[in-house]
């Protein structure tokens, strides 16, 4: 009977790990956790009394909680740059931190979870777009398929991950005849996540804006360099303050593949760009709102430019080997690619799109101070989970924590 609460009792052994670090770590902690219960206090004031704290309203009724959802889903999807020369090519740099890459997707759908809640003015009727006990509308609603493929792309990560994990918490190799079939099917599913998020944009045909082809491209190519950007601070922070044995050649081969994908990114958007203000027609607004303001109404002009220009410095960056192999150069350009993107796929979506309204008014749209605190628990929720992911998997991963069938043993 013993044997049956064994696979248990391993899990609660290895948790006791998690609690274990030095005073950075703790502090660590102990920081996030402040920001979390900020993020607490400012969503149950925003419950107490309703989305009239937030600064969304009838003319702009999506804001920072969807932006900061948009751009984590496309991190979530970028896990797909490091399976498929992981997994595909049998590429042995990336294949030894792939796993850092799932839980790192994990995380980011966990954290749109989370935004897509908050945006709610009604969080406890959110059951009535859940298959079986509500009401999805499916295949007709776009939320409908928008939670089928968010919550499926979840749960294939996590499959993914924990079966690895408890091979080689065995000592043992996980069996690519196991793991093939969720590889190759988290591959489409990580494009479709992203797409059918731009769908979720394009299908509004009243918004110009979103209302494009090139929409969901840009999407994808825009998460193929902010989402690795995010992994390679990332990798480089966990072999500093691990045993975990992560190579220059890996995390320039990334490096490598950024370059592409921001490529393809400038000139998606410099053909969105042309064919807007070439063309001159009515639809010019909310692109014209974005760069140059409209009616003396420029409030995202400053923002849309610093984006553009780190985007562009961070792509000539990644471009020559000689800066991109450069740690110093390779991490500005990191942070350049994720402040870029995140102001483009954030504000500088989701508030050009209700510019002007249907009505022709113009709402200059900014988080308030609730919006704001929210975000910040979120965000500290998503890395303390990381964070104790991380803590719980390394160990593991590295070899440091091996179970037998009667306990485990720690190797130094």
């Amino acid at each position: 009977m013993s044997d049956l609460f064994q696979p248990a009792k391993n899990l609660f052994t290895a948790m006791k790990f998690v609690a274990k670090g030095g005073k950075w770590y703790y502090g660590w902690l102990a920081l996030l956790s402040l920001f979390i219960f900020i993020g607490a206090i400012s969503y149950i004031k925003q419950l107490d009394k309703g989305m009239i704290l937030t600064a969304m309203r009838d003319q702009v009724s999506w804001g920072f909680y969807i932006s900061n959802f948009t751009f984590l889903v496309g991190v979530a999807a970028a896990a797909v740059l490091l399976v498929v020369p992981a997994y595909l090519y049998n590429f042995k740099p990336i294949k030894e931190i792939v796993l850092l890459g799932e839980i790192l997707a994990i995380t980011a759908i966990i954290m749109c979870l989370m935004f897509v809640i908050s945006d709610l003015g009604r969080p406890e009727r959110g059951w009535h777009i859940l298959p079986l006990i509500g009401a999805m509308h499916f295949p007709a609603s776009l939320l409908a398929w928008d939670v089928l493929v968010l919550n499926g792309y979840l749960a294939i990560n996590c499959i993914a991950v924990f079966y690895v994990l408890y091979r080689l918490s065995l000592g043992k190799e996980y069996k690519m005849s196991v793991l093939w079939p969720i590889i190759i099917l988290s591959i489409p599913w990580a494009i479709s996540i992203h797409t059918v998020t731009a769908f979720l944009y394009n299908g509004l045909s009243a918004r110009p804006f979103w209302n494009a082809s090139i929409l969901a491209p840009r999407f994808i190519a825009s998460a193929l360099c902010s989402g690795p950007a995010l992994m390679l601070l990332i990798f480089q922070i966990v072999r500093r303050v691990s045993k975990m044995e992560i190579s220059n050649t890996a995390i320039f081969k990334i490096a490598e593949l950024i370059a592409y994908t921001m490529g393809l990114n400038l000139f998606l958007f410099a053909a969105e760009f042309f064919k807007e203000f070439y063309s001159g027609s009515v639809h010019l607004a909310p692109m014209q709102y974005l760069y140059f303001g409209l009616h003396g109404h420029s409030n995202l002009v400053i923002w849309m430019w610093l984006a553009f220009i780190f985007n562009l410095t961070a792509f000539f960056i990644f471009l020559r080997p000689k800066t991109r192999e450069n740690f110093f150069t390779l991490n500005l350009a990191c942070v350049l690619i994720i402040t870029g993107v995140y102001i483009e796929k954030g504000m500088g979506l989701i508030v050009p799109g209700f510019i002007p309204d249907v009505l022709g008014e113009i709402y200059e749209y900014g988080p308030s101070l609730i919006e704001k605190g929210v975000a910040l628990g979120i965000w500290a929720a998503g890395a303390l989970f990381f964070t104790l992911f991380l803590k719980f998997a390394l160990p593991v991963y590295t070899g440091e924590l091996r179970f037998k069938s009667s306990g485990f043993e720690r190797k130094e």
